[in-house]
């Protein structure tokens, strides 16, 4: 009896001992999650407001139309636009330490915002990032992360400030790649200083959200150049067609522009990437 009474003690004691065990290991847990909440951890991908299909849509150079985030875990839903006849909806993908891009946005810039203005035309920025390196410091990335910050808490300033990118665009070969901190002081000179900006381009909220879109889009079949079977930037399209021409001439770029408009004419609607 006293052999039963002692060996039921003892398989008590386990039990207790183990209770414990795992209430402690419970308890450390829940101080750690609480502890990286805190330095601002997360156990999902942040993703910007108004990027939705991966990039932001502007209707004016100055208005961008509001999306909700794309969700955790979730991919872009692209966007859903009306072929009428009469508007060109322009898509670029861009990386801001690409110089082929620079010549694309110098040269079109201008009359993309006039287009807008006249109501004409739609531009659907994608930022992404394929020229990273160590001797530019992931400025690809960087820039593309800090106009992500841009996207979600000053929409509206999105086409100023991609211009201010690119007018202060480092050497490509040389270059060292703008620093956060200049990146924020030029955001600054061109009206947009709020702290939360700051901070995010410090911290490099969106920066995993540009290495996914990234991805997306060097694997998207429906991106890549048919002349060598490879993504490059800029790639642009107009309701669906691919630009193939100069980056330099505003003027082919303008015809293309017109004739894509036509040849979709009043067909319904379109979204582009196909899912």
């Amino acid at each position: 009896m006293r052999e039963e009474a002692a060996k039921k003690a003892k398989r008590r004691k386990v039990v207790v001992q183990s209770s414990v065990i795992v209430g402690i290991i419970a308890v450390g847990v829940a101080i750690a999650l609480i502890i990286f909440t805190n330095l601002g951890g997360s156990t999902s991908v942040a993703n910007p407001k108004n990027m939705l299909s991966g990039g932001i849509l502007l209707t004016k150079a100055d208005q961008a139309v509001t999306t909700p985030a794309i969700a955790p875990g979730a991919k872009p839903t692209p966007t859903k636009q009306t072929l009428d006849g009469k508007t060109a909806h322009i898509q670029i993908w861009l990386d801001y330490q690409c110089p082929f891009c620079d010549q694309f946005e110098t040269t079109n810039s201008a009359q993309m915002k006039q287009w807008m203005a006249d109501g004409t035309a739609t531009l659907e920025i994608h930022p992404i990032a394929i020229l990273d390196s160590s001797t530019n410091n992931q400025y690809s990335t960087r820039a593309a992360a800090a106009m992500s910050c841009v996207a979600n808490y000053e929409p509206d300033k999105f086409f100023d400030l991609n211009s201010v990118l690119f007018a202060n665009q480092p050497d490509e070969q040389t270059g060292s790649g703008l620093t956060n901190a200049k990146m924020v002081e030029l955001f600054k000179s061109a009206g947009v200083s709020s702290s939360d900006i700051t901070k995010c381009v410090n911290d490099q909220t969106f920066s995993k959200f540009v290495t996914d879109r990234t991805n997306e889009a060097v694997a998207n079949s429906q991106l890549k150049n048919p002349a060598n079977g490879s993504f490059g930037t800029p790639t642009v399209f107009v309701n669906g067609e691919r630009y193939q021409g100069g980056f330099t001439d505003a003027s082919q770029f303008a015809a293309f522009v017109a004739a894509a408009v036509k040849d979709a004419g009043s067909s319904g609607s379109y979204s582009f990437p196909k899912p």
